[in-house]
């Protein structure tokens, strides 16, 4: 089986015949809010939101299953019907034959060419799609090139066909038919328009606001000849999406001005016969478009819209300007001994910026949610925000501290506007335990890259709802909640060390609703997570030697602070004592806290929670394999000290420097022994508990090996890779990323296109690709472990630790990036056995030799550090 192959170094790549594999999908999207997903037949859907979509809504197995997709019909003079798409029926059955059509896929950063070799005759199609950016224009192009190869003339008659499904996902299953019937179509001089009555829910019905329009027109600009608007005449009776009778007959045909009312809506352009001599071409432009009615009154007003790319002239320039912007916004980009993984690098470090666009729906396996981040989303994409593009990035993380309620808890949705959060996407009452821990993971390295000590004086508001006491109980009715505000400093402490008190049975901090494995969801009494009571130890000490930090700079020796933080100082606090004390809000009332007391307070916390899981939690398996137990069900019992692994149990414990080196190595000795799977792509997330753990998680009802039961879970095996860089395991640490690469970028095993996906299947595929944390924390990992780019306040650590094969024949190795808004093109030489930093220099001028920082104002465009 043939794979991708990366054509330049901007991480555009070809592959032959994608058609063959099940499951593919890639993202067309852009900030405008228009999110799509195109196969290689243009299947995939298109939307604005979970209650504007164009298409038809799909899941991953719609992919196969739905014939009602985007399509560009030729119908030749000999009557044979052929879709430049290759979704015809007649091309369908060739598939898996000698006479199925040659294909070519070739993918850029948020563009899609399908180039197409109809087998049988000689003619040749590419169609190429994106939603442009720079625009509030909320649509997708498409151009659709036909050439005659041959040496005969060829004639046939052309047909762009879209269903226009023009509303809420919702209605799939709800009221399908009957929405239909709100459906009112007008033609234009160019498409059809769409546009319902009302937006149907029986919880109260609304009038409709937006539009849908199907235009096109040929590439001169020329205009379709008649169209079809109702979807039932498209297909004719007995026809279907892929053998429909509208392209071969014309018939039903309407005109400009002619409306249908209350079918399926159906968006047919059908063009004049055209005739191709040998190795001449004529090309089509598509534009679909979603529109508020406020920006535009009628169809006519939408046709002005799309009419501004109706012709190969403004489309080319439009595609021109998407491949700049793209290369521009994703610029990151590293150097190594290794063509094929930069550009891989390439395509992750895009993908923290697809879920900005995309949230962490609307890709056909993210066929959950209605849209939006959740908290943890929120600040672990902050993290490649961060090191890509930092110009916005202070004021982003100032209003995400306003989801933080004053009892430590916090909304888990974030809402459509910036500092806008929702309690919960299902309006259930609960909380992650985690949540608390990415704030401060997020702000680290914010401030170590920038210096901005000053951003922890800033103020932010708290979150206020009738969720009070940590998720056990509800605020009355009658009750009134002050608005409440606080510094940051104020927000990351209350986060912090409430969760020090939310202890269990154990010693270690309740499950509760769940921790970053979602699935872990059913011990919410007597769960208790050690994994992630280690990572708070971690926080605490980072937070500690950031304050101690802030003193130095500012000169303060106290900060002012909530009177009722006081509660959480020490380890005595009656954690519900001081809910209720705030479950209506903060008081106003100040107190000036020493910064050293404040610091030795969490040093103090974490060494607590280090001895405590030193000394309960290490153990020896009947294999005679040591680790850590992470966890305990919902019965008070240790989930691993019966011979099981979770992987989360070691990251957490490795990163916060619980472990030690002895038991570092330990550790990855059980890893490699219980977890790894070199088929798989690497470490799986746990061991076969073969139990479904009703007293756990819903993800022991899992199949093992599928999402979190034992899965290649690619975002925790890279936070393990991180652990392990973090502690100097250079070469075991490339080994997580590394085989992560290696399997992802295999196609034969991956079946995905570049880039790092949720998880890999018991069969080595990767699925839930592109909406995932992994990236960011892959590339986390990659800029600040292996090429050893570390903030220090401002200026920059070179800590790499590349392995000889990761340097290229010259012995040379690099990354251009922003740091701090500044362009920098960093090349390490190599020059000896060493693996110290010899000299650095900037701008062709030597700064330092020996040392390893590089101060802020010495920051230059062109580095060059020496090894050896």
């Amino acid at each position: 089986m043939a794979g991708f192959e990366f054509i330049d170094n901007n991480g555009t790549f070809k592959i032959k015949d994608p058609d063959l594999q099940s499951y593919l999908y890639f993202p067309i999207g852009s900030t405008s809010g228009m999110m799509g997903s195109v196969t290689p037949d243009l299947g995939g859907d298109l939307k604005t939101s979970q209650n504007t979509f164009f298409l038809e809504p799909v899941s991953s197995d719609n992919l196969h299953n739905n014939r009602s997709t985007r399509n560009f019909w030729i119908a030749t003079d000999d009557g044979r019907l052929y879709s430049a798409t290759g979704a015809s029926a007649l091309q369908n059955s060739r598939k898996f034959t000698e006479e199925k059509d040659d294909l070519t896929i070739t993918c850029g950063l948020l563009w899609h060419s399908a180039e197409r070799l109809i087998n049988g005759t000689s003619i040749k199609t590419n169609v190429t799609s994106f939603v442009p950016v720079n625009t509030d224009d909320q649509v997708e192009l498409t151009k659709i090139t036909i050439t005659n190869t041959g040496s005969s003339d060829i004639t046939f008659t052309p047909t762009a066909a879209v269903p226009v499904y023009g509303r809420s996902a919702d209605n799939i299953r709800d009221h399908r038919n009957v929405t239909s019937m709100l459906n009112r179509m007008t033609v234009t001089e160019y498409g059809v328009v769409n546009d319902p009555t009302l937006t149907f829910d029986e919880r109260g019905h609304k009038l409709n606001t937006m539009l849908y329009g199907f235009f096109a027109a040929d590439g001169k600009g020329g205009k379709p000849v008649s169209f079809c608007p109702v979807a039932e005449d498209f297909i004719g009776e007995g026809g279907a999406f892929d053998n429909p009778r509208f392209p071969v007959t014309g018939t039903p045909s309407s005109r400009s001005g002619d409306k249908a009312n209350g079918f399926e809506a159906m968006g047919a352009a059908r063009f004049e016969k055209a005739m191709l001599k040998g190795g001449e071409s004529i090309s089509f432009v598509v534009v679909l478009a979603i529109a508020s009615k406020e920006s535009y009154k009628d169809p006519s007003s939408l046709e002005s819209l799309a009419s501004k790319y109706l012709n190969t002239e403004s489309f080319d320039k439009a595609l021109d300007d998407n491949r700049k912007y793209w290369i521009k916004k994703n610029n990151i980009r590293f150097r190594s001994g290794d063509k094929d993984f930069d550009n891989w690098m390439y395509w992750v470090a895009v993908q923290p910026i697809l879920r900005r666009i995309y949230g962490c729906s609307f890709l056909p396996h993210h066929d959950y949610g209605k849209g939006g981040r959740g908290w943890r989303d929120l600040w672990q994409d902050c993290l490649a925000l961060i090191i890509m593009d930092p110009s916005d990035v202070r004021q982003m993380l100032i209003d995400n501290f306003g989801g933080v309620r004053t009892d430590g808890t916090n909304a888990t949705i974030i809402g459509s506007g910036r500092g806008e959060f929702i309690a919960d996407r299902n309006g259930i009452t609960r909380v992650w335990m985690d949540h608390a821990m990415w704030p401060f993971m997020t702000m680290d390295l914010y401030i170590r890259q920038t210096g901005d000590l000053g951003i922890l004086d800033e103020t932010a508001p708290y979150f206020t709802d009738r969720q009070i006491k940590r998720g056990e109980a509800l605020l009355d009715a009658d009750s009134s909640i002050a608005a409440s505000s606080g510094s940051v400093i104020e927000h990351l402490l209350l986060q912090n060390l409430a969760a020090f008190f939310d202890i269990g049975e154990h010693g270690s901090m309740r499950l509760r609703g769940a921790d970053w494995n979602d699935a872990l969801d059913m011990a919410s009494h007597r769960g208790e997570s050690v994994a992630f009571t280690a990572a708070y130890a971690g926080n605490y000490r980072k937070l500690a030697a950031i304050l101690r930090k802030y003193g130095a700079k500012t000169g303060k020796t106290s900060v002012s602070l909530a009177s009722e933080l006081e509660m959480l100082l020490g380890t005595g606090c009656d954690l519900m004592a001081y809910c209720d004390k705030v479950k209506t809000g903060l008081s106003g009332d100040k107190k000036d806290y020493p910064v050293e007391d404040l610091a030795k307070d969490l040093e103090n916390k974490a060494e607590a929670i280090a001895k405590h899981i030193e000394e309960n939690e290490w153990f020896t398996d009947s294999e005679g394999y040591s680790r850590f137990n992470g966890y305990y069900d919902d019965n008070g019992r240790p989930l691993e000290k019966g011979g099981q692994m979770m992987l989360t149990s070691e990251v957490f414990t490795v990163m916060s420097g619980i472990a030690t080196d002895d038991q570092v190595a330990d550790i990855i000795k059980s890893a490699d022994h219980y977890l790894y799977s070199a088929e798989l792509g690497g470490y799986r997330l746990n061991t076969n508990f073969n139990e479904i753990k009703t007293d756990m998680g819903r993800m022991f009802g899992f199949s093992y090996g599928q999402k979190e039961n034992g899965a290649v879970f690619s975002h925790m095996a890279v936070m393990f890779g991180n652990a392990l860089y973090s502690r100097g395991y250079s070469e075991a640490g490339w080994k997580v990323i590394g085989s992560l690469y290696r399997h992802a970028n295999d196609f034969s095993s991956s079946r995905i296109y570049p880039g790092v996906p949720e998880y890999f299947d018991p069969r080595g595929r990767g699925v839930y690709h592109y909406l995932t944390g992994a990236a960011s924390w892959l590339m986390l990992t990659v800029l600040t472990e292996i090429f050893g780019v570390k903030g220090e306040f401002g200026s920059i650590r070179f800590e790499p630790q590349l392995l000889p094969e990761q340097f290229d024949s010259e012995g040379k190795a690099g990354v251009d990036f922003e740091f701090n808004g500044k362009p920098v093109s960093l090349t390490y030489r190599k020059s000896g056995e060493g693996s110290g930093i010899k000299s650095i220099t900037v701008d062709g001028v030597l700064v330092s030799e020996g040392t390893k920082i590089l101060p802020e104002e010495k920051i230059g465009q062109q580095i060059e550090v020496v090894i050896g």
